[in-house]
């Protein structure tokens, strides 16, 4: 299955990945990928489609859990804002 390239998004020092979800088997090359990225913290925005140990052993922490909504997109955008104005308020 083709899956869509990686969009990155920046504002002020802050720098995110939209990615699609990955499976067991095309893990590895979803690590690269973030990797390639300077990727440190995940974000999941659906169901879990993945062992994340293996993404956790490159360094890559999915720290600030699972933000689970009704349709994907607009979630992302929520992800994205909620972040910037927790940047913001720090």
């Amino acid at each position: 299955m083709n899956r869509p390239a990686p969009v990155e998004i920046s504002y002020e020092n802050m720098c995110f990945l939209i990615t699609h979800n990955p499976t067991n088997a095309t893990l590895n090359k979803f690590t690269e990928e973030l990797k390639k990225y300077g990727v440190t913290t995940l974000v999941r925005v659906c169901d879990a489609t993945y062992d994340k140990a293996p993404v956790e052993k490159e360094g890559i922490y999915g720290t600030l859990g699972t933000w689970k909504c009704e349709s994907g997109f607009t979630c992302v955008i929520e992800v994205v804002m909620d972040s910037v104005l927790l940047n913001h308020s720090s």
